[in-house]
This record gives structure tokens, C-alpha cells and sequence, in this order.
């Protein structure tokens, strides 16, 4: 039996415009060990909203660009739950960690928005990085500490685990 990801609904998720990836941030002129990671408990002020576009990360997701972070890589697989982009959720998982069947994503669960909590490494200079992030959902959230590590030159999600508010 293929494992569900997210809460189950009884009723279908209302048709929404789909989530836009929030730009870049700009890449460091600095190898990021000189710059100190963003501490968790000090939340970015961009903060994405499921439902607020969907031009930003659209390039990672039809494979025309790689994410440049892992915090890039971070908020596209957001969207991508928000679209049940399964394929796409699945290439840019680690094949070391990555589910033999198929994911089976819940369309009833409606994402509410996206709040990156910290980061530590995942930059142009670093192999593995953390996003400690709260995925809003209808009756919720889900706080994780997520791992990322780059494969072949591509930043991919190695596993995360979740943290209790």
C-alpha cells in the first residue's frame, strides 16, 4: 500500500491558483562559512502563501533549472505538494532515501502557506544544508527540520525530521 502524505480530508481541495516560488536569494560573493547560518526562531519575512503564483519556481519543476539552494530546492518541493506534483517531489528526493512506491499525495489537503523558520549551509560553496521550516495546512501545521545534500551537482531532500512545537 503506497504511504499518504498529509492529512486525509473528506471533502476534495477547492481548484486554487498554483503557489509561485519565491526568487532566488541572491548568491553569496563569500564562502558562507565566513557568514553566520540564519537562527531558527527568526522567521523570513517572505513567508510563501500557497495560492500566490506559480511563474518562480515553475522552471525547477519542468527541469529547465536546478535549484541554487537548498532553501530554493525547499520552497519548490512546497509547491510542488500544493500541485501533488508527485514526480517531481520524487527527482529531487535522494535516491538513497527516496520511496519505492509510489507517493500517494493527499488532494484533499489544503496547504496554507510556508514559513521558512532557518537555514544552515545549502549555499553555492556548501554539499549538505537544513531548512527548519512550519508548512501551514487547514487545521494545522507541520514544523520539520529538513536535510539536503547535493548529487551530482543538484541539491536533492535527504530526509527531515519533526519538531514539536
Amino acid at each position: 500500500m503506497p504511504r499518504r502524505y498529509g492529512p486525509r480530508a473528506a471533502a476534495p481541495r477547492a481548484a486554487a491558483r498554483p503557489p509561485r516560488c519565491p526568487a532566488a536569494p541572491p548568491r553569496p560573493t563569500a564562502p558562507a562559512s565566513a557568514a553566520p547560518a540564519r537562527p531558527a526562531g527568526r522567521p523570513r519575512r517572505n513567508a510563501l502563501r500557497a495560492g500566490s503564483g506559480g511563474r518562480r519556481c515553475g522552471r525547477y519543476h519542468s527541469g529547465t533549472a536546478a535549484a541554487p539552494t537548498a532553501e530554493a530546492l525547499m520552497r519548490s518541493r512546497y509547491t510542488a505538494f500544493v500541485r501533488l506534483d508527485a514526480p517531481y517531489l520524487l527527482r529531487t528526493w535522494h535516491p538513497r532515501t527516496r520511496p519505492a512506491e509510489p507517493l500517494d499525495l493527499d488532494p484533499g489537503m489544503r496547504w496554507t502557506g510556508l514559513e521558512i523558520l532557518g537555514t544552515g549551509g545549502g549555499s553555492a560553496f556548501h554539499s549538505a544544508g537544513t531548512v527548519t521550516f512550519r508548512a501551514s495546512y487547514r487545521g494545522g501545521a507541520i514544523h520539520e527540520r529538513s536535510r539536503f545534500e547535493r548529487v551530482d551537482g543538484a541539491w536533492v531532500y535527504l530526509d527531515g525530521e519533526f519538531i514539536e512545537d
